[in-house]
Order: C-alpha cells, then sequence, then structure tokens
C-alpha cells in the first residue's frame, strides 16, 4: 500500500458526499484531479470502493469501511497538528458550522477575525438548505448553525445575531412607479420561490399565509443565487434578504418594489444543541461573539441601514 494523507482525504469526502462533483467543490479542487485521485487509491486495492449504477456514484461495502479507516486517520493527523500548537500556546481545534445558503453573505464576517486571531483553529463551514443544516445538527456533526428561522422540534440554544431584512425585488427593466403598493400587487406579479425546506421560502408563507394572499407562483428555484440570476434574467420577481443583493443595488441591476408593510424579517441566530459539550474551541468563538458582535455589525452591515 503507497496510498497518500491526501487521497484518504479526498475518498472521505468522496463518501460523504456520494459525489464526485461535490466532493471537488468542497475541497476546491477541480472534477478531474478528484476523479484521478480517486482512481489512484482504488488501484491499490483488489476490491471495488465505488460502483456507478445508471450515472450515480454508490460507495460499496468495503468502500464504506475504507472510509471509516480513513476517517481514524485523519482525525489523528488533524490532532497531532493541534497538539503542536497547542505546545505552543495557541488556541487549536475545528470549528465545524453549517451554513443557510443565504448566510454565506453574513456568516464569514463574524468568523473571520475570529481566525485570524487564532491561528491554529481550523473552519469547516457548509452551505447548505435550512433543512440540511438542522439534520446536520441533529447528527451532532457540526458545533454550530446559522439559520434565520428556529426549527421548533428541537431543545437549542441560540446568539442573536442580526436581523435578516427581506424586500422585493425586481429588474431594472421592470416598470414600478415608486410609491408603496398594497399587498394585491402580488396577484398580479410572476413570484419566484426557493425551494421546500428553504428559510427565506419559510418566511415567505408564513408571511402570505397570515395576510391570505393569492399568488401566482413563477418558478421553483434551489438556491438564493439562482433565483437572483432569474430576476436579474427577468423571469420574475422574488421576496430575497437584502444581505445578498449589497452589489446588484449598487450597481442597479436589481431595484426593490415598495410594498407597505415590508421589509418583513426574521433574525439570523447562530445555534446549538442544548446538551452539546461545545469544545474550547467552540466556547472561545461564542465568547468572541459576545464581544464583538455588534462591532463587526456596524463595520460590516450598515450598509443595510442606508
Amino acid at each position: 500500500m503507497n496510498y497518500t494523507l491526501h487521497q484518504l482525504q479526498v475518498f472521505f469526502k468522496i463518501t460523504q458526499t456520494q459525489s464526485i462533483t461535490k466532493a471537488a467543490e468542497e475541497l476546491y479542487l477541480t472534477q478531474p484531479a478528484v476523479s484521478i485521485q480517486l482512481r489512484n487509491f482504488q488501484d491499490q486495492f483488489d476490491i471495488p470502493l465505488t460502483e456507478v449504477v445508471g450515472r450515480k456514484l454508490y460507495i460499496t461495502d468495503f468502500g464504506r469501511e475504507i472510509a471509516e479507516a480513513a476517517e481514524k486517520i485523519l482525525n489523528e493527523v488533524y490532532a497531532i497538528n493541534y497538539k503542536t500548537l497547542a505546545y505552543k500556546g495557541q488556541l487549536t481545534g475545528r470549528l465545524k458550522v453549517s451554513v443557510v445558503s443565504t448566510g454565506k453573505y453574513v456568516m464569514p464576517f463574524f468568523l473571520a477575525p475570529f481566525l485570524k486571531q487564532h491561528e491554529g483553529v481550523e473552519l469547516v463551514m457548509d452551505v447548505t438548505n435550512k433543512a440540511q443544516v438542522i439534520e446536520s445538527l441533529e447528527r451532532n456533526e457540526v458545533d454550530f448553525s446559522l439559520v434565520s428561522v428556529l426549527p421548533d422540534t428541537l431543545p437549542l440554544l441560540n446568539v442573536e445575531l442580526m436581523p435578516n431584512r427581506l424586500y422585493l425585488v425586481a429588474n431594472t427593466d421592470t416598470k414600478y412607479p415608486g410609491q408603496p403598493y398594497d399587498w394585491s400587487v402580488f396577484e398580479t406579479l410572476p413570484l419566484i420561490y426557493r425551494e421546500k425546506g428553504s428559510g427565506t421560502r419559510s418566511v415567505m408563507e408564513k408571511f402570505f399565509d397570515s395576510s391570505g394572499i393569492k399568488l401566482r407562483k413563477k418558478l421553483e428555484l434551489t438556491s438564493n443565487e439562482a433565483v437572483k440570476q432569474a430576476v436579474l434574467a427577468g423571469l420574475g420577481c422574488s421576496i430575497m434578504p437584502i444581505i445578498g443583493l449589497k452589489n446588484e443595488l449598487r450597481n442597479q441591476d436589481l431595484r426593490i418594489i415598495p410594498v407597505k408593510g415590508f421589509p418583513i424579517s426574521s433574525t439570523w441566530q447562530l445555534v446549538w444543541m442544548k446538551n452539546k459539550n461545545l469544545s474550547p474551541v467552540a466556547v472561545a468563538f461564542l465568547d468572541y461573539l459576545k464581544r464583538e458582535k455588534q462591532t463587526i455589525i456596524q463595520d460590516k452591515f450598515s450598509w443595510i441601514e442606508a
């Protein structure tokens, strides 16, 4: 056997994502590079690690056993690195965070200064939809999750970060006079939705259910970025968090349609399981947030108020 740590890391990520494409994205590698590493790793075993059925990748039973062993080896490598840094008096360890898709415009600004202060801390951040974020919490796969709508099925603790304001937006070719509309405007607009399980969609549907508005649903798309591109292309309007629209509004590619009672709001919250034993790194990050969050909000997000 002559496999490398890099091959173990690539194979383990493939088993986690069940996809060469997704593994490449999460490892910041090209798809061909991941395929080559998988092939070179497979060449060292007489038993298949993976199989493809109907263009879908599956991990064999033997492959899962190798993945479990790979995870243990990688964890030991991380432990060696952390112990070396800890010996030097540095805060060390891994901070695992899952973030709803729109949260990628929020969470990095709260993480970056902390990571710069503590070079021995390694960040693992997964960006996905709300349903999968909650699942990662339930499985105890992460230290924290960032959500804008709290689930009511889990015993959680939380720290509120900042408001999440949602506006009705359209591209600049859409002709609407600059006046506040009443809710009847939604009966005529082609509205683009996020997928079921999205926090943004949950806030939208709660608002519409409470107001009794009849809607025209035009499209349903699976990411905030996809919705934004569809609105830019003129396929319809959407209710979107302003946090992800800074450049488009500044460049006048998108415009806010004024509606009475808008924006509708939720709150960005960092959550964790109530019975979770937080690591020293996780405890340090919470302490840091409590001290610095207002400064970060003022420095990085004051443009929202403007």
